[in-house]
């Protein structure tokens, strides 16, 4: 039988490797630039025939612990979100390794060197290193497809999670993947040992040595690993040791095979006989990673001998940013190719709200109260399109930490004497993680305003369904907040006076108010109306 052959994005190749290698949850909070493996899954019509469950979660906290309990009952799961997604589910994430796996448990999770859409450049590789996970970093989007299959085989083989790591330029870029016949799902079948995810001291000191007893396994997979290869050259003076998609870049700069011996490595942890015997062979050692110098450090560590290892941390390459065949060819010595200027038409613009949100209307409004009588530095808000209110024309907003932070830090603001402090959170991202935050304002009565701007939907990732949705208002009113001072608007400009008086309203009263903007997003609305026009 002919193979099929497929163009797809990266998130999309890890989506049709996790439907075709017998999948039975896909489990996710959208995240950039992890969104399109659910979206992808979601958009299956052989996914839907197969009931392979694919609907957002709550946050990646909860997704994890879904895709948990999907392999508790022997079935294979995969719980994906980008690199800051994975603090959120850490907890179940770390203990995940040591309650191990009974279907096939895979985490993928997309990195974004360059913050190109995230608050900070952190390496997931480091994250499964410290969970004592296999971790696996395809160098294209076949390798993407391929390593979900192999990652289940993995997984189901040593009882273990392991995590397929990728990034932004993996992740949105296009490539041919040949696909393969569809497994089936596995039947359900609970753990042999029923007290395998108890996590009491006396289990759970038994599961970590076991988890311990298994590195030299997964040393011994990697080192075997047809993921990892040593590919030699006659020029003994350089040795280079190319992680992932940094394999690309460096095979740019050398389209008739590079002169110097390469390590290709794409599944950790780093089998160590490949590089001792490269450091035995060669004068340095060269290590390209996309990312923090994970590998780096690691070498320096593993080899306790004199030989120069180069890369980020001795400036060979940028400490921050991701790698691009300029920075390598530029790290190797090699001439590096300047393309034409970018035309000023396509240079980088800051971004803005688009024309008519309803957020528009709530900044001016909050401004005119806030801002314009108390002064600047009052207004803590959250991550999502209001996040753009921190810029030109508005510069409302004063804080955009993490997922949900916005209303913990006006409480511990309001604890500190500030007034008046007022947080700004969507409503995708209250249900994500602001509602225990909320909790925490009405257990200790602070004297604060929280903004629900409700759009109906999670606007920055694309229009993702919202939890909140039809839901907010009932769900501050279970957290305990006094119905009378729960407020909504349609934040319009003719009912700007109107917003104006309840933000007036409510910062005389001493306690925890909640206004809640109601107006559904301009695109969401947009695209709805077309499609009932078809």
């Amino acid at each position: 039988m002919s193979k099929k052959r497929m163009l797809l994005l990266g998130d999309e190749a890890i989506a049709q490797g996790a439907i075709d290698a017998g999948i039975s949850g896909f489990y996710a909070y959208p995240g950039t630039p992890s969104t399109e493996i659910m979206e992808y899954a979601q958009h299956s019509k052989f996914a839907a025939e197969r009931n392979i469950h694919r609907t957002w979660a709550a946050n990646e906290k909860t997704a994890a612990e879904g895709a948990l309990g999907m392999s508790y009952c022997g079935k294979k799961a995969m719980a994906m979100m980008k690199h800051v997604g994975l603090n959120v589910a850490m907890d179940p994430f770390v203990n995940s390794g040591i309650t191990g796996a009974n279907g096939g448990m895979i985490y993928t999770v997309a990195d974004d060197p360059s913050m190109h859409s995230s608050q900070d450049e952190q390496d997931s590789r480091i994250l499964g290193k410290f969970a004592l996970i296999p971790v696996l970093e395809p160098a294209s989007q076949q390798e993407a497809y391929d390593m979900v299959f192999y990652g289940y085989e993995i997984s189901e083989k040593y009882k273990v999670p392991v995590m397929i790591r990728i990034t932004t330029r993996l992740a949105h870029s296009r490539a041919g993947v040949d696909v393969r016949e569809p497994l089936a799902q596995n039947e359900l079948k609970l753990p042999e040992d029923k007290r395998q995810f108890v996590l009491l001291p006396a289990i759970a000191r038994r599961r970590y040595k076991m988890l311990l007893e298994n590195q030299k396994h997964f040393m011994t997979e990697s080192e075997n690993s047809g993921w990892n290869k040593y590919i030699d050259g006659a020029d003994k003076s350089r040795g280079i040791i190319a992680c992932g998609l940094a394999y690309n870049y460096l095979m740019e700069n050398y389209p008739d095979g590079c002169p110097h011996p390469v390590i290709k490595l794409c599944q950790y942890p780093a089998p160590q006989n490949m590089i001792k015997k490269m450091v035995e062979e060669c004068g340095e050692v060269v290590v390209l990673e996309d990312g923090m110098p994970m590998v780096e450090a690691d070498l320096r560590g593993l080899l306790d001998r004199d030989v120069k290892v180069k890369g980020r941390m001795t400036g060979e390459l940028p400490r921050d940013g991701e790698l691009n065949p300029n920075l390598v060819a530029a790290a190797l010595g090699l001439e590096v190719t300047e393309g034409s200027p970018i035309p000023e038409i396509v240079k980088p613009r800051p971004p803005k709200l688009c024309s008519g949100c309803g957020h528009s209307d709530m900044y001016k409004a909050l401004n005119e109260v806030i801002k314009d009588k108390y002064g600047d530095g009052h207004v803590f808000s959250d991550i999502g399109c209001y996040t753009l209110g921190a810029l030109p024309p508005y510069q409302s907003i004063n804080s955009c930490v993490d997922m949900g932070a916005s209303i913990t830090m006006a409480k511990g603001a309001a604890d500190a004497g500030l007034f008046p402090a007022v947080a700004v959170i969507g409503d995708s991202t209250f249900t994500h993680s602001g509602i225990t935050s909320l909790l925490d304002a009405v257990i200790d009565n602070n004297n604060i305003i929280v903004f629900i701007a409700d759009n109906s939907t999670t606007g920055m990732t694309g229009g993702q369904k919202s939890h909140a949705e039809g839901r907010a208002v009932d769900i501050v009113k279970g957290l305990g907040v006094d119905p009378a001072h729960i407020r909504t608007v349609v934040p319009i400009r003719k009912n700007h006076e109107e917003f104006v008086k309840i933000i007036e309203e409510e910062l005389a009263y001493d306690g925890v108010s909640v206004i809640i903007p109601q107006r559904e997003c301009m695109v969401t609305l947009a695209q709805k109306t077309r499609a009932a026009k078809k």
